[in-house]
């Protein structure tokens, strides 16, 4: 029973402090750019429902707020459960973590975007390098370092 609350834990701190840590930085870059957060998260909508996402206001950028968070969650939970097998993912979790964060960018850019409605932008080497340390740091890191901590 303390294996299994501790396993709940693991994921809900994980995806929490990943799913916060993340929008947080993606905010801070689309900010940087002059740009006002509520497109960003409807552009997070929009791979969903399409380019109405657009125009739904709050309402969609809610929307893609909370895939956002369904995202951080399935992420840890993924860490999580690969943990209970390849033990080295929770003694070594800086270095697993840290790959894992590159893992999760990767997939994203060529798995789950590509199957969604999504805008696709041109390749560029300065975001893939923002999104990949990005995701090593807000991504990987947090949700390792929650498992480890949780999850032993």
């Amino acid at each position: 029973m303390a294996t299994n609350a501790n396993g709940w834990m693991a994921i809900a701190w994980g995806g929490l402090l990943c799913g916060v840590m993340d929008i947080t930085a993606a905010l801070g870059v689309y900010g940087s750019f002059g740009l006002p957060p509520m497109p960003l998260l409807q552009g997070i909508a929009k791979a969903l429902i399409g380019p109405s996402a657009m125009e739904g206001g709050w309402g969609t950028a809610a929307l893609g707020l909370v895939l956002h968070f369904v995202i951080a969650f399935g992420a840890a939970t993924v860490y999580f459960v690969a943990s209970r097998g390849l033990r080295f993912l929770v003694e070594q979790w800086v270095v697993w973590g840290a790959l894992y964060g590159v893992a999760v960018y990767f997939f994203m850019q060529h798995v789950v975007l590509p199957l969604s409605r999504a805008t696709r932008y041109p390749f560029s080497w300065e975001m893939m390098w923002i999104g990949v340390v990005i995701h090593i740091f807000c991504v990987g890191l947090p949700i390792a370092g929650m498992v480890r901590r949780f999850g032993r």
